[in-house]
């Protein structure tokens, strides 16, 4: 009896990200579900990888590849980055009263 062994790629969240509409509403839900700010950076590499990342890189002022590495698990970007980041991708924050 052979054994068949199955491929997988890894999963990454970019190859779900289709629009705009799409990448809002995966920042609004890490928003809403974290409070660490490395989650959010992370989210906006995701963003950024479902697109053009060396446009949007461009368009931020940056290397891909200083890019990549702000928006990464262990970056660590400036809030003035992530402010770039999210206007370039189209996006804006929003912010709301919780008290």
């Amino acid at each position: 009896m052979s054994k068949s062994t199955e491929a997988f790629s890894p999963y990454d969240g970019a190859d779900y990200l289709n629009d705009l509409a799409d990448a809002a509403a995966y920042l609004e839900a890490v928003l809403e579900e974290n409070d660490d700010p490395a989650m959010v950076a992370h989210a906006l590499g995701t963003i950024a990888r479902s697109g053009n990342l060396s446009d949007l890189a461009r368009r931020v002022g940056m290397s891909r590849e200083g890019l990549y590495k702000a928006l990464s698990v262990d970056g660590n970007p400036s809030f003035a980055t992530i402010v770039k980041v999210v206007k370039a991708l189209g996006l804006r924050f929003r912010f709301e009263a919780v008290a």
